[in-house]
């Protein structure tokens, strides 16, 4: 468990890293160490499939668990929308269906939202790979 804020945000940050490298959706990162005192961070992302929803989670478990295994571990059976605790951060991954549902982030709408995405220089869908072939 992360002992002060800084190391809760740093892990909140690299969580988010991580599902952004299984492709998650709308990764966003929720500070909501002000208004509530149940967690510091929440992280909130989203998978087009069940498949991609384990995908996050496991890449995610695997990747901390060099530094620390969650507290906790809910939905996993279903893959609608798994939960992962880890104290300081509790981390949300939905399929889209379910997000749009419970929409998590109009109910936590006095946090800070930091909403990440991959990096700018890498290709996407839309850049072409080879230009004037």
């Amino acid at each position: 468990m992360p002992d002060n804020y800084s190391d809760s945000k740093e892990l909140a940050f690299k969580i988010g890293e991580l599902a952004l490298q299984k492709k998650a959706n709308r990764v966003k990162i929720l500070d909501v160490h002000k208004i509530t005192s149940m967690t510091d961070f929440f992280v909130i992302c989203s998978g087009g499939s069940d498949v991609q929803v384990k995908a996050i989670i496991d890449h995610v478990v695997d990747e901390i668990a060099e530094v620390e295994r969650p507290f906790n571990k809910e939905g996993y059976d279903t893959r609608e929308w798994i939960l992962l605790d880890y104290i300081n951060v509790v981390v949300h991954v939905f399929h889209e269906a379910s997000r749009d549902f419970y929409d998590l982030e109009r109910l936590w709408i006095d946090a800070e939202i930091t909403e990440l995405s991959e990096d700018e220089n890498a290709p996407s869908a839309e850049t072409p790979l080879f230009d004037n072939l």
